[in-house]
């Protein structure tokens, strides 16, 4: 076995970042080809509404339940090795999600898949963090971000195309190539990086945080069909928000913590995390009605409703590498509340009927949506990563990537709420339709128009579904985007307040021990204290650890 020196890895680094902006667009696609394909499953599966809303968000509650135990394992046993274990796990379960035959099945799918995921997600930026120094480490974020954004681009096309041609699971089936390309060239081109080796895990705070962190978010995604006030709503979520306060409470008096949250003292880190969280809520739940709102309001196929959501992924990757330029030269605040005020707007703009639909007009709109979200995510990444020992970027990430799901979770929870809320109450159903109809039409526009389909009802019924069930949809989304831009609005307030005017310059070693508490903390600045290494066996250690023996 020939290790990867320091200096071999450094200069690798650019290959580095391209394997694991490879292993990003695994997930980023996954979740933007999902949501132009929920109106097929709809049709094929028989999904209703809140199996849709599951089908989405199954993943984000797994997903988001691991992600501090997934990173703070990735520090101890190598990111590396998650990494890769995390990319076969994702093939094989996506192959799965494909053949599902039900609502109930593809549903576990994507519960297998989250599971991938949490492996996937931490392990990219924390090999990225430790692999790039100084003002590169900013641009390798900007570039990373541009990727993601990259992804949600092709995702829909990429969907939309796949529809056209085969049946809704093709759009599962083509994450299995991208993963196990992404894992033979992370092979020879990715540095095993390794934080505190001899540093004790915490089994007590990997079960509280994931029974917590999934209490709470599977009681904000059931909130919408249940009731925010109903027992299947509160239960969940008061047994989270106390397993939670119990996770605080135990990490306080650990003297080795999975997460110090002394972290979240720090201003930088935790405005943040509350940012990102925010915009996320902003940009998971328009993507997650804007979507239906061109297939069941204007009737566009997959493939346009894939070119119209286009434009949002392509600002985030245009602005994405432009962002820490900005940074450098008027500081992380105003870019980040640029980025926010831009947001704002498009959302805004989202309920406008007429710039909807016009496709010119529309298209500029989600363009200068994805610009804003490019101009807040890399600086806003940066000064979570910036702000912790290089030690802990696992767990770091973890953070990162936490507050993601979490804000998309509750962005397709509440602003979905909402939006049925008012979608309800407004909603005028002809009395002389069947009565499944006019249950279906009462809980969504899709699930009419798929039951007057399945009766076989004329052209005249189904015309008369979508005219009484489109403008309730139109008044639905039009009050949850005004939320959705009020959100964005207190995240302005806190980037405002609290984030610094520019960056600090990279932890010190006093810094990081005292962040940390741990004599090994003060690793921020120094690739030669890290492990750095390439080997056959760390690869085959992955794959027969994570994937269960086939290396």
């Amino acid at each position: 076995m020939r290790s990867l020196t320091v200096e071999q890895a450094y200069d690798k680094r650019w290959w580095t970042l391209g394997v694991l902006c490879a292993s990003l667009s695994v997930i980023s696609i996954d979740n933007t080809i999902l949501n132009v394909a929920l109106p097929n499953i709809v049709d094929n599966l028989g999904a209703s509404g809140s199996d849709l809303q599951w089908i989405v968000d199954a993943y984000v509650v797994v997903f988001a339940g691991l992600l501090l135990t997934s990173g703070a394992l990735g520090d101890k046993f190598g990111r590396k090795l998650m990494l890769t274990g995390g990319l076969a796990l994702f093939a094989a379960t996506s192959a799965f999600a494909a053949f599902s035959g039900s609502p109930g099945a593809l549903i576990g799918a994507r519960g297998l898949m989250g599971i991938a995921g949490a492996a996937i997600f931490p392990s990219t930026l924390s090999i990225l963090t430790n692999t790039f120094e100084g003002p590169e480490r900013g641009r390798a974020i900007g570039i990373w971000a541009a990727v993601s954004g990259l992804g949600i681009a092709v995702g829909p096309l990429l969907g939309g195309f796949l529809l056209e041609h085969f049946w809704w699971g093709s759009v599962f089936l083509v994450n299995v190539p991208i993963a196990l390309g992404a894992i033979v060239a992370g092979r020879f081109l990715v540095p095993e990086t390794v934080g505190e080796r001899d540093r004790p895990l915490d089994p007590m705070g990997s079960l509280l945080s994931i029974v917590g962190l999934t209490g709470v978010l599977y009681a904000i995604i059931e909130a919408p069909g249940a009731g925010w006030l109903a027992p299947e709503t509160l239960i969940p979520g008061a047994i989270g928000v106390a397993v939670l306060a119990a996770f605080v409470v135990w990490e306080l008096r650990n003297p080795h913590p999975m997460l110090d949250v002394s972290f979240f003292s720090n201003p930088r880190f935790s405005a943040a995390s509350a940012t990102i969280t925010l915009v996320f809520f902003a940009l998971f739940g328009s993507t997650f009605l804007l979507t239906q709102y061109f297939q069941f309001v204007l009737g566009y196929s997959p493939l346009k409703t894939g070119m119209l959501t286009a434009p949002v992924a392509l600002g985030i990757m245009t602005a994405g590498p432009l962002a820490p330029r900005l940074v450098e030269k008027v500081g992380t605040k105003l870019v980040v509340l640029a980025g926010l005020f831009v947001v704002g707007v498009a959302l805004l703009c989202y309920g406008s009927e007429f710039l909807m639909e016009s496709v010119p007009l529309g298209m500029g709109v989600r363009l200068i949506f994805g610009w804003g979200m490019g101009l807040v995510m890399p600086p806003a990444t940066e000064s979570i990563m910036g702000s912790l020992p290089r030690a802990r970027a696992g767990v770091g990430s973890a953070v990162n990537d936490t507050t993601r799901q979490t804000g998309g979770a509750l962005g397709v929870a509440v602003i979905g709420s909402i939006f049925a809320a008012q979608y309800r109450s407004v909603v005028k159903i002809p009395a002389d339709l069947p009565v499944q109809v006019r249950d279906g039409m009462a809980d969504s526009i899709g699930s009419g128009l798929r039951i007057a389909k399945e009766m076989k009802l004329p052209v005249s019924d189904l015309v008369r579904v979508h005219d009484a069930a489109a403008p309730a949809f139109v008044s639905g989304m039009q009050m949850a985007v005004v939320f959705g831009a009020v959100v964005v609005a207190i995240a302005a307030v806190v980037a405002w307040r609290y984030l610094p005017a520019r960056e600090a310059g990279p932890v010190t070693e006093g810094e990081a021990d005292r962040s940390v508490g741990h004599p090994d903390g003060g690793l921020h600045g120094r690739v030669e204290t890290e492990r750095l290494t390439i080997t056959a066996g760390d690869c085959n250690g992955a794959l027969l650890g994570l994937s269960g023996g086939a290396a």
